[in-house]
């Protein structure tokens, strides 16, 4: 305990390092302002148990040490590597697979028919992690056009986690998570990596085509201009509160084409009559307008 503290004041009265209410509440304002993240008090022992992985690695003794680091000039690094610990990377491929048989049976036929006469179509994964899920909509696409990789056709992997956008980019997963493939696509689509005994594949030239991953903050400044004929925003709002959310529906609704499908996670909604679109099945919305 610090020379001088309360017991009362101290947030997790057993921890290695000492973290009182006062560093929590820094802490979840800082991740708040940076990230949109809420920290409800509920939380105090994850935020303790995650961040102080981030004490012992870079050698503080204390929260209130960390805390001055994360809010100062020189911890832009560790405020990145804080917020990544704050998220959690739970994917997988075709994660919430009633998503992609969607995209497969509703929305996809005329698009790939478009891009076949020169159309173009593109695609925002937000909040990717490690690129499962993009990789996921590359596959369902593959499966529809084996040559959709010659066309004009982009998906956006986007995620606030370098680490995670890095994993992603490389494309090198266990075949021991990839289950949920069907084996026919991950023969055709994947290649075995060397020197692993089969035991890790690698997406395929088609995919590495198909996908894009850049390191974006919903909060800030979207750079994209063009329109997107889909995005998925899938498990990202529920870090958010409710106005947040509500900004960031309204926000991809002005880069969704009319009639364009926004997929989010089984525990997300979005109120209708409050925003511009239509439910069209389970966690999958329509933008109003016509395609």
């Amino acid at each position: 305990m610090a020379t001088g503290t309360n017991p009362r004041d101290i947030a997790v009265p057993d921890g290695e390092f000492p973290f009182t209410w006062h560093d929590f509440r820094q802490i979840a304002e800082l991740v708040h302002s940076e990230a949109g993240i809420v920290l409800a008090e509920t939380k105090v022992n994850l935020v303790y148990s995650r961040l102080a992985k981030r004490l012992r690695a870079i050698g503080l003794r204390n929260f209130r040490d960390y805390c001055a680091l994360v809010q100062g000039v020189d911890g832009i690094d560790e405020r990145q590597a804080m917020i990544s610990a704050m998220t959690t990377n739970v994917t997988r491929f075709f994660r919430e697979s009633h998503h992609f048989d969607y995209l497969r049976t509703e929305v996809l036929p005329d698009l790939l028919d478009a891009a076949r006469k020169g159309g173009k179509i593109r695609i925002w994964s937000a909040g990717s992690s490690s690129g499962e899920e993009a990789y996921s909509i590359a596959l369902t696409i593959l499966a529809l056009d084996p040559n959709a990789a010659e066309r004009d056709i982009r998906i956006l992997a986007s995620d606030i986690d370098p680490e995670m956008l890095r994993r992603g980019s490389n494309g090198v997963y266990p075949v021991a998570q990839m289950g949920d493939i069907p084996l026919e696509l991950r023969r055709k689509w994947f290649a075995p990596v060397q020197g692993s005994g089969g035991a890790e594949l690698e997406v395929g030239p088609e995919m590495h085509e198909l996908v894009r991953f850049r390191e974006l903050n919903l909060l800030r400044e979207w750079p994209m201009k063009g329109r997107f004929e889909i995005i998925f925003c899938r498990n990202v709002m529920i870090y958010f509160d409710d106005e947040t959310q509500s900004t960031v529906w309204d926000r991809f609704a002005g880069l969704l084409r009319p009639g364009g499908t926004l997929c989010i996670g089984h525990s997300e909604r979005i109120i209708l009559g409050s925003h511009p679109y239509d439910l069209v099945g389970q966690t999958i919305y329509r933008r109003h307008g016509a395609r």
